[in-house]
């Protein structure tokens, strides 16, 4: 008879380790110097805004486009849990890169379909390592772990291939992707038979990406219309279904500890204000309700901390608890990170609904994150199917 597992072997360590907290002060230094919020949102006001130079610097010279990815391909060969206290950065500053989608979600997608043995995947990887290539998975924001989205493009076949796995041509439109917008290749699903994921090059005639007016600038959605795009397959059958799962369940976890960094920081500047703001003599955070509101809020954000790192902490060990942990870190961390952000509106009095605030850059990247990979109410629903609770 095996041993029974104790404690310290069923719960895993969820302190911020040496490794991790050294990665957070770096990119953090980076996002101070090269992301300050007036920055932000002008950018938001220009066709472009996404920030490719800082993308670069965080994806090449820090090396965050390649953390997942081993160091036999290339990477840096670490785990979700470091790719999580970037997102925790990249959330505290709402950066306009796409690192959710193609450090976390284009990288999750391919390595997970590299089981298929797929020749040109390894190229891929490299240049997602190095940063010289910027890719995202063709499926809407909203797309939900669990929930295999529906493809909407078709597949056709040319009748010469130049190489094995050439040959293919993709049609069809999908709309609200996520960081597509900089992406050099697109990864789209296709439901032919069997199912498939395929790669296209963005810069392809034929391949349109249309940007779309988002509540969330820093983070613009785009509807990508394929026109016998030039594809190369990257896997089929269950191996593509395994690799567009993986990268729902990786988008998830990511996203809500991205959400996580943004309710810490709403807090903080939150804080702040009420500490320097005066009324009837005194500081405003003297007073006891606003007192208790601030408390309330630091508990929402403690216990979403505990969730989000339970949940990367689980995908970096692939522990068999990843779904719950993920619908409950998703849940917990939208809700907290959109209260935050609404508090931050809130107790900031006038100045805080202006436009001349931060605030309003972190309402809109918590509301739109909360849609994100599945709404808090959607992944409750899941939670419940999962540990087995009976429905209303």
């Amino acid at each position: 008879m095996s041993e029974p597992r104790g404690l310290e072997d069923a719960v895993p360590d969820l302190l911020y380790g040496e490794a991790e907290t050294e990665l957070r002060s770096a990119v953090r230094a980076l996002l101070e110097d090269r992301c300050g919020w007036p920055d932000v949102l002008a950018r938001t006001e220009t066709p472009e805004t996404y920030d490719a130079g800082l993308w670069r610097a965080l994806a090449a010279d820090l090396g965050c486009a390649g953390l997942l990815i081993p160091e036999s391909q290339g990477g840096a060969g670490a785990s979700y849990r470091e790719a999580a206290v970037v997102a925790e950065e990249a959330g505290r500053a709402v950066a306009p890169v796409p690192y959710l989608g193609s450090a976390v979600v284009a990288t999750a997608a391919l390595l997970a379909a590299e089981g298929a043995g797929r020749a040109g995947n390894e190229e891929l990887l490299a240049g997602l390592a190095d940063g010289t290539v910027t890719a995202a998975l063709a499926v809407p924001f909203a797309a939900m772990p669990g929930a295999r989205p529906e493809p909407t493009v078709r597949l056709g076949a040319s009748p010469v291939q130049a190489e094995p796995g050439d040959g293919y041509w993709l049609s069809g439109t999908v709309t609200g992707l996520t960081d597509a917008l900089p992406a050099d290749v697109l990864l789209i699903p296709v439901d032919a038979v069997p199912y498939g994921l395929y790669a296209v090059r963005a810069a392809e005639p034929g391949v349109s990406l249309v940007p779309v007016v988002s509540l969330d600038m820093t983070r613009q959605l785009a509807d990508l219309t394929l026109d016998e795009v030039p594809a190369r397959r990257i896997a089929s059958g269950e191996a593509a279904q395994r690799a567009v799962a993986a990268a729902l369940t990786a988008g998830a976890a990511v996203l809500a500890a991205e959400q996580l960094g943004l309710a810490e920081r709403c807090l903080e500047i939150t804080v702040a204000y009420l500490k320097e703001r005066r009324q009837f003599g005194r500081p405003v955070g003297s007073f006891q309700a606003l007192k208790h509101r601030l408390a309330d809020l630091w508990v929402g954000v403690t216990q979403a901390r505990a969730a989000a790192r339970y949940a990367a902490a689980c995908l970096a060990t692939d522990d068999p608890d990843v779904a719950v942990a993920v619908a409950l870190a998703k849940a917990a961390c939208s809700d907290i990170a959109v209260r935050a952000a609404e508090e931050c509106v809130q107790l900031h009095g006038g100045i805080g609904f202006t436009w001349e605030h931060p605030a309003h850059l972190y309402l809109k990247r918590a509301k739109s994150s909360a849609t994100g990979f599945g709404p808090p109410d959607r992944h409750r629903a899941s939670l419940a199917q999962l540990v087995n609770l009976p429905g209303a």
